[in-house]
């Protein structure tokens, strides 16, 4: 269960559905910090924390599976008719988009008591290890996004997004893969604008818990998981529309080229989907007792 919160929303992040598209990527890497639980990732809790964690964490999960996971099942519904009726264009996509930003907005919401309450329990030690493993994440972005020249970069980010495509509508025909290379052709520097700004944003919370015990404390972590656009950098803000833009394009480009096979086998993986989410235990039980 403890996967199931996080497979949700990355469910809606992954918004238009076969490509988890470049700026919506960008922004569940954010995310993942903002779960508080995520937080075992980069420190050690003790067993006290760990246990308060848990009773707050199966909180979380039942109101997310009874008010949440039906909203989703219902995006769903809304994508498989743009697939049926051959309305996968712009317009629809961005509508899409905004209703996952929303269902972002809203878990967000939800989670930042929970992790304020978590945040100001680290001790000095703990907020150092966070510190040092943020460092290291770091690093090996940069290793992995930046450190190459710009054309084995955009290469790869071509690849990475063939990869995300695959499993939703199978191989790709050459016109469609020569359309992924423009995509990320167009974005450039994107890799190391999103890391840039990741840096910044964790920087910003660090300093935040290292004065947990200001009377602000409560407000400052709420607004960096809030309303983290408040606090991106100005290159990564400059470029967020234009990303964003090209991600819904690319998305609406490949789906007119896409082959009746192709939007077979997507309609198939997101009735694969809809299933999952319609067979979560809670999810039943939510609906036996209504």
């Amino acid at each position: 269960m403890r996967t199931v919160l996080k497979a949700c929303i990355s469910w809606w992040m992954c918004l238009v559905f076969v490509a988890g598209c470049n700026q919506i990527g960008l922004t569940y890497r954010h995310l993942d910090l903002i779960i508080p639980w995520s937080l075992n990732d980069y420190l050690d809790m003790n067993a006290t924390q760990k246990d308060w964690l848990d009773e707050r964490l199966k909180e979380h999960l039942n109101w997310h599976c009874t008010t949440q996971i039906p909203g989703y099942l219902t995006w769903l519904d809304r994508l498989q008719g743009m697939v049926q009726t051959n309305q996968v264009n712009e317009e629809q996509l961005r509508a899409r988009t905004a209703e996952a930003r929303e269902a972002i907005a809203t878990v967000s919401r939800e989670i930042t008591p929970t992790a304020v309450d978590l945040l100001r329990q680290l001790n000095d030690q703990q907020v150092g290890e966070m510190q040092a493993t943020f460092d290291k994440d770091l690093r090996k972005h940069e290793s992995d996004y930046v450190d190459q020249p710009l054309d084995q970069q955009i290469k790869e980010r071509a690849q990475r997004m063939e990869k995300r495509l695959s499993p939703w509508i199978g191989k790709l025909s050459p016109v469609q893969r020569e359309r992924v290379m423009q995509w990320s052709t167009s974005l450039g520097e994107q890799n190391r604008l999103w890391i840039d700004n990741r840096a910044h944003w964790q920087s910003l919370l660090v300093s935040a818990v290292k004065q947990r015990a200001a009377p602000d404390f409560d407000q400052k972590i709420a607004k960096l998981l809030q309303d983290r656009e408040t606090f991106w950098t100005p290159e990564y803000r400059a470029a967020y529309d234009r990303t964003e833009q090209a991600a819904i394009s690319l998305i609406a480009d490949l789906m007119a080229q896409s082959s009746p096979d192709q939007r077979q086998k997507l309609l198939e993986k997101i009735a694969d989907v809809r299933e999952d989410f319609t067979n979560l235990a809670c999810l039943k039980g939510a609906g036996k007792a209504s």
